[in-house]
């Protein structure tokens, strides 16, 4: 079972978009070898007459230089700082087709994708194509402020295939930087945050008990999307007491400090990978082009990791939805 941390947390994991301002180490730049292997994967794909996502890791082999890279970046995700940006895919010089293979292909490497929707997509594409009057349009699909929260999957990547006329900055915000400001600022409302909400989770049928901090095993993990949250209590029933009210606005105004987030405009060619557990991410509002061929579009890898923590019976992970 979780128990209630009383330390504030210390490590890589802990940190500020202050503190790492002019830090370059969670940035990799591509080199030219590290994209050939990815080149010489997807013609061992295409001779063997395979497409995705009909494919397995061993039919995308990438060699032993970008698989060390992987195992590396898996270690930074779940025991470093929990997140990291790679620069340079060539995504202009691949068809649609080939762009999901060469995504896929290093989503198999890293972890297990899973999907992201009731028909069982194992890449999401994230453009501006819903109706944001619609209630039952997810916010990724349109140009919409999308808040501070957690995916449900262990690791989530993103690809930037191209960027929107305006805006779409992507935010990063560190859970234990978040946890620690609370400790140490408001600790009367530590408490609350490992009591059981009912969030509405669309991978779920019903909205599932969960906590919004739990700490297991030497791991500090956190579930947060506050509209989702409010939404399943609705629905349950069970309506948020003015505590819980003023812990959660607590909770958002320490996320939304300027000091403590990474701020960061995704090129195209850019992959961005968060621990869904240590780390928290969000989207400003966009404008994007009238042509649809020339709106923002970034491709989304929901995985399952190998090496990921050990989560505690009340706190469940989820990894997508059940496969159709």
């Amino acid at each position: 079972m979780s128990i209630v941390l009383k330390q504030a947390v210390t490590g890589p994991a802990a940190w500020t978009g202050k503190d790492i301002q002019n830090d370059t180490s969670w940035i990799h730049q591509l080199d030219p070898s590290q994209i050939q292997a990815l080149d010489d994967a997807l013609a061992s794909l295409k001779n063997r007459g395979l497409r995705f996502p009909d494919f397995t890791r061993d039919d995308f082999p990438i060699g032993h230089a970008l698989s060390q890279l992987l195992e590396d970046l898996a270690e930074v995700l779940e025991n470093g700082r929990g997140f990291a940006l790679w620069r340079g895919l060539p995504v202009d010089r691949y068809s649609e087709e080939e762009l999901n293979a060469v995504y896929y292909g290093l989503g198999l490497h890293l972890g297990l994708p899973v999907c992201q929707n009731p028909r069982g997509d194992l890449l999401g594409e994230v453009m501006a194509v819903g109706d944001p009057q619609d209630i039952r349009t997810r916010v990724y699909q349109t140009n919409l402020y999308l808040p501070y929260h957690s995916d449900p999957s262990d690791v989530v990547g993103l690809l930037c295939v191209r960027k929107a006329k305006r805006g779409g900055v992507s935010s990063l915000v560190s859970v234990a930087r978040i946890y620690n400001e609370i400790l140490e600022k408001h600790p009367e409302y530590l408490g609350l945050f490992y009591r059981l909400f009912y969030f509405e989770h669309l991978c779920e049928p019903e909205p599932s008990l969960s906590p919004i901090f739990s700490y297991h095993q030497g791991k500090l993990s956190c579930r947060y999307l506050r509209q989702y949250l409010e939404l399943g209590c609705s629905i349950k029933g069970v309506p948020l007491s003015k505590v819980d009210t003023e812990a959660l606005d607590c909770f958002d105004r320490i996320m939304h400090l300027p000091d403590i987030r990474v701020d960061m405009l995704m090129e195209p060619g850019d992959l961005q990978f968060a621990n869904n557990y240590a780390v928290l991410h969000s989207r400003t509002d966009f404008e994007d082009h009238e042509d649809l061929a020339h709106r923002r579009r970034m491709l989304r890898l929901w995985l399952k990791m190998p090496n990921a923590r050990t989560l505690a019976p009340e706190f469940p992970g989820r990894n997508g939805f059940p496969r159709p």
